[in-house]
């Protein structure tokens, strides 16, 4: 799933693995409701963060209203899109002022401090928690079969 058509490199302890992709998660608080309760932000920013990011989007994103569950899920809006590399995602719970996004990829170069300032500044958030997994790392190098 990488862009090229170049092996990917193995690591430097096993050279015939790698890992596989990365995947952010971010959770955004004190984000503005408007914003947060805005469908076509939420399909705006699933439709230009994947070119800000040099994927490619194999399919327009999809966005939907997600109806309160009366737990702890007040309701509000969850979209997607899928693109070459993996996908994007994003959970916005206005009244609670809340956004949940997972950006994975396969590429090896995300850029966590722009991802984070683009959604930071889209939803205007006032604190945001991030968490950076390498997925697949026992990913192989070749075919097996």
């Amino acid at each position: 799933m990488n862009g090229d058509n170049a092996a990917p490199k193995g690591d430097s302890v096993n050279p015939s693995v790698c890992n596989f992709g990365e995947h952010l998660t971010l959770d955004g608080y004190c984000g503005d409701f408007h914003k947060l309760n805005d469908k076509d932000l939420v399909y705006q920013c699933l439709d230009e963060l994947p070119t800000c990011l040099k994927m490619t989007k194999l399919c327009s994103p999809h966005v939907y209203q997600a109806p309160d569950n009366q737990m702890k899920d007040p309701g509000g809006w969850s979209g997607f899109v899928i693109v070459a590399e993996s996908h994007i995602s994003i959970h916005t719970f206005p009244a609670r002022k809340f956004v949940s996004i997972d950006v994975y990829t396969c590429a090896s170069d995300l850029d966590i401090e722009f991802v984070s300032g683009y959604f930071k500044s889209k939803f205007s958030l006032q604190d945001i928690e991030t968490n950076f997994i390498k997925r697949g790392t026992r990913y192989p190098v070749c075919n097996l079969v």
